[in-house]
């Protein structure tokens, strides 16, 4: 294992300029936000790697450390044994640089100025909307005066090579079309459309091409930032990921994936339910290569069983084809970009877009609450899909998070419980995943993180 022992990197453009009292604020975090900076900078110092194992990383790389250090002009990282591959000739690779400010900026600053600066009303639905407005802003990836543009890209890191260039080949289209690419910022489908669409771009000599990657600190690890990100934002926790990704995205491409996948597709359905955003477009396109559209069978006769008719109407599903699936987000942009201008909305930050304080409130998977979810067919199905996203938000964690997986090694699987009806079509679901090598990377066995209780 080859490492660099030491080294000292400045901020190119995350906090390069920082007061003296914003700088004591970041050497006064808590051991538990210093632990978790340490460990979210090893993930993005390990970009390249493609394993999904952060307790195998950490093991690694038990002896790395980083520290910040004061300075009149700032602040500097000290970093002693990290991935050498985040180095070229012993010089930090320039874009792993702005990374790791990246985390410093949104793991210790945000932390600082959300938690112990008092500066946001996390209590409230408007008050979240407004915090994840403000980190997206400070992290310089809300842009004002730029046209609607922005594909988010949602799928699966655990993908074969037909599925990988399939993803890759509709980001070349849409790159094509000028359009930008925004992801969870880590391998296998959210890798795929920011290469391609970096040589659509490279075609036709577009000066400006964005890259955004969107994380939060439990995943992270998992999901280092793939090489070809040139924006990186974490947001505190899953659900205002999930906020930071609707509230930007002019459209929404959804590739194969796994539960992750389905928990973001639920997220947005149970949005797009709701009464008060029914004449609010945000297109919805799944995407699958050809012989490849069994993961979509399922997802969408499961959303048909357990949330009705109504709610396979939002997406449609293109199948291979990858230009017209960029021909139909190009249309949907353009539907955006009426409505937008019509009713005086922002172009860069969908506040129009009503978000329930259910699907902003963060949900720690445990034993107890995963256990403790409503999940009845009586329910309203934009509520359903909430608690739905839940029990989704914790077979991510049992997974692939390190803290679900040390939950799960100790106490056992989790257990879901609720309308046997509803518990049936998960369970088949869920096997089909399975059978279809989605909740792990290829070629390695799967042991669920979860029991299905009748």
């Amino acid at each position: 294992m080859n490492i660099v022992s030491h080294a000292v990197v400045r901020p190119a453009s995350s906090l390069n300029l920082l007061s003296h009292r914003e700088i004591a604020g970041v050497m006064t975090s808590n051991e538990k936000v210093c632990q978790l900076f340490r460990e979210c900078s090893l993930a993005v110092l390990n970009t390249g790697n493609n394993s999904d194992n952060a307790a195998q990383m950490l093991a690694d790389y038990a002896d790395f450390s980083i520290a910040v250090v004061p300075e009149s002009r700032g602040v500097k990282l000290e970093v002693k044994n990290a991935p050498a591959t985040a180095f070229v000739d012993g010089v930090m690779i320039r874009g792993i640089q702005e990374h790791l400010f990246a985390v410093l900026r949104d793991i210790v600053y945000t932390d600082h100025k959300l938690n112990r600066g008092s500066k946001f009303d996390l209590a409230s639905s408007r008050g979240i909307t407004d915090a994840v407005f403000r980190i997206l802003r400070n992290a310089g990836v809300v842009r004002p005066n730029l046209p609607p543009n922005l594909v988010v890209c949602w799928g699966g890191h655990s993908i074969d090579r037909l599925e990988y260039d399939y993803s890759k080949l509709v980001g070349y289209h849409l790159g094509l079309r000028g359009m930008d690419i925004a992801t969870g910022c880590g391998i296998g489908a959210m890798k795929g459309p920011m290469k391609g669409a970096m040589v659509g771009h490279a075609k036709q000599q577009l000066s400006q091409r964005r890259y955004v990657g969107i994380s939060e600190p439990g995943i992270i690890a998992s999901e280092s930032p793939n090489p070809t990100v040139n924006e990186l934002v974490i947001l505190p926790d899953i659900e205002k990921r999930l906020e930071a990704f609707v509230r930007l995205a002019h459209c929404i491409i959804v590739f194969p994936g796994g539960a992750g996948t389905a928990e973001e597709v639920l997220y947005l359905l149970g949005l797009m339910m709701q009464r008060q955003n029914s004449d609010i477009p945000l297109p919805l396109i799944f995407a699958a290569p050809e012989g490849r559209g069994d993961y979509f069978a399922s997802l969408d006769r499961f959303i048909g069983a357990t949330l009705g008719e109504e709610a396979t109407r939002y997406y449609q599903l293109v199948v291979g084809q990858p230009d017209v699936v960029a021909q139909r987000a190009r249309h949907g942009i353009e539907a955006v970009l009426r409505h937008r201008h019509e009713t005086a909305e922002s172009y860069a930050y969908n506040w129009t877009l009503e978000v329930p304080l259910e699907f902003q409130q963060p949900f720690l998977p445990g034993h107890e609450q995963m256990a403790a979810l409503n999940l009845d067919r009586a329910l309203p199905a934009d509520e359903l899909a909430a608690q739905m996203r839940c029990a989704f938000s914790g077979i991510v964690a049992g997974n692939v998070k390190a803290f679900g997986i040390e939950q799960v090694r100790r106490h056992g699987p989790y257990k879901l419980q609720g309308d046997p009806q509803l518990m049936r079509e998960l369970d088949t679901l869920l096997q089909e995943f399975v059978s279809q090598g989605r909740m792990t990377l290829q070629g390695a066995s799967y042991r669920p993180c979860y029991q299905i209780v009748a």
